[in-house]
């Protein structure tokens, strides 16, 4: 849900002394009722339905990114259980403001008595719990429910958690348990299933741009479309990210917030320069590449950065070519949008795939780099130079296009048949005419028996040997020096004949030596 005539939080007004009659984007557009939430329509729909039919929880369990409204939500829980106007109890709880209860503006600017606000990332300890669990006998003061509300209640420790399981599970009637967190996944499940969770979604980007475009005109400023496209973008799904950028940018431009000034306040590039940038990487050329790389950097751009965007350009070109749908991003121009798509027709998904793996590894080698734009200078190189390397479809197709048909025999003619090798045991040796040698622990050794042409026509001339030392000579010939020094101290030579060598092992012999 999204109203649209959000007005500013009363505790801007309330408390116009402490804040010095200003208050930040992030607090003055705060929510103040469950419609002025964006992006939320799940969540508000099930807490409304919950409520009307008083099916209301002991304790909520609200998770999300930074920013996304999870300490916003609680207080407006806060709010809805104890809703009251003129003293009528019978009014509430409800989530349906009609209009300023009597204990809301002090739940909402968090200074009421009866809820209670911890941060657990300050108080972990299972001494903090103890004071919530020897308080909660203890009825509220003046409102309908003493609620907790923890902030960030992953950071609790073991006992704290502990602690908290039994009065979790059987609260008091006039207790209520409000939880908020970023990291979900480090609350104990025992405490999970003790909890109704809401999930807080990221905002859309075209729901962002519309609420900035809604608080600058109340701010009497000016923001052009690619302004506020470039702080969606920035904000990453955070409202309260969003406005902080906001806030800034109206103070940068003086009240008018253009593009250019947002990507020059962040250190970003403008989006068509990334295209163009990639276009050059793409197409080989890296000597373009590395001077507008450099051109950005004098301009104000961060090599990290640089490097950053081209990777999400990767990632959405990619979506592109496989969802259509994904050319109706709102942060998107009409112009990127068209060259988005041409580029992807234009780029297999191999070719996609392998940039986004090297930039990726890129963004890390910039960031750990001593000089950043070095280190960003050599991710573009590589890219380029891999720009033209084939993949690995294209490669399977080249071999089965060069490879040749079907073998016959003029075109390759078979191998002479192998002489066979005759190994033989120590005690039993066996010649390769399959003679066996007396008993004298002697081993047969066959020698190559080819003619001069076949030998010639499959391998270099085999050595004419013609004595034991010619044997040893070759060992050393060919530098194997551990066969040339096993010939000379570990064999004994019984029998020199043309096509065999019949030798004796001594004991120190290495037992592979006749192989």
């Amino acid at each position: 849900m999204g109203k649209k005539n959000q007005q500013p939080m009363p505790e801007a007004d309330a408390n116009s002394k402490d804040t010095a009659g200003y208050s930040v984007l992030a607090r003055k557009y705060r929510p103040q009722t469950f419609d002025d939430l964006i992006g939320q329509d799940a969540m508000v729909q099930t807490l409304c339905n919950a409520f009307d039919t008083q099916r209301i929880a002991q304790a909520y369990m609200l998770t999300g990114v930074r920013g996304i409204g999870k300490t916003t939500t609680a207080r407006l829980i806060a709010r809805a259980l104890n809703y009251q106007v003129n003293g009528k109890p019978e009014q509430g709880p409800t989530v349906r403001f009609s209009k300023p209860g009597v204990h809301c503006p002090e739940i909402m600017a968090s200074r009421h008595v009866d809820v209670l606000e911890m941060d657990a990332a300050s108080n972990t300890g299972i001494d903090d719990v103890r004071e919530i669990i020897e308080s909660v006998r203890y009825k509220p003061v003046s409102a309908r429910f003493k609620v907790y509300i923890i902030d960030e209640v992953h950071m609790l420790s073991r006992q704290a958690f502990n602690g908290l399981l039994k009065t979790l599970e059987e609260p008091p009637e006039h207790v209520k348990f409000i939880f908020a967190t970023t990291e979900i996944r480090k609350v104990p499940i025992t405490i999970l299933s003790r909890c109704q969770r809401f999930d807080l979604r990221r905002v859309d980007a075209d729901l962002l741009i519309e609420h900035f475009r809604t608080i600058v005109a109340k701010e009497n400023a000016e923001a052009d479309q690619a302004a506020l496209a470039e702080i969606a973008r920035a904000s990453e799904g955070s409202v309260r990210d969003g406005l902080s950028l906001l806030d800034q940018a109206i103070a940068y431009g003086s009240g008018k917030v253009s593009g250019e000034n947002v990507r020059n306040m962040l250190g970003m590039v403008d989006r068509a320069r990334v295209i163009d940038l990639f276009k050059l990487v793409m197409t080989g050329k890296a000597g373009p590449a590395l001077i507008e790389l450099k051109a950005q950097y004098e301009g104000g751009a961060d090599p990290a950065l640089i490097i950053s965007d081209l990777a999400s350009l990767v990632h959405w070109i990619t979506r592109l070519k496989l969802i259509k749908d994904a050319a109706l991003d709102a942060t998107m121009s009409p112009a990127e949008v068209t060259q988005g798509t041409e580029l992807a027709e234009n780029l297999s998904m191999s070719v996609l795939s392998r940039a986004w793996q090297m930039l990726l590894k890129g963004i890390h080698e910039v960031n750990t780099a001593p000089n950043a734009l070095a280190a960003a200078d050599m991710v573009l190189v590589r890219i380029a130079y891999a720009s033209d390397l084939p993949t690995p479809e294209e490669i399977i197709k080249k071999l089965k296009d060069d490879s040749p048909g079907p073998q016959t025999e003029k075109q390759i003619s078979p191998p002479p048949a192998a002489t066979p090798v005759v190994t033989a045991e120590q005690k039993s040796p066996v010649k390769p005419e399959g003679e066996k040698i007396p008993e004298t622990g002697a081993v047969a050794v066959p020698l190559p028996t080819q003619t001069a042409s076949e030998a010639t026509a499959i391998m270099p001339p085999v050595p004419v040997l013609e004595s034991f030392q010619d044997v040893v000579a070759l060992a050393a010939k060919k530098r194997d020096i551990r066969l040339k020094t096993a010939l000379e101290r570990s064999v004994r030579l019984v029998n020199f004949a043309p096509g065999a060598i019949d030798i004796q092992l001594t004991e120190s012999a290495p037992r592979d030596l006749a192989n």
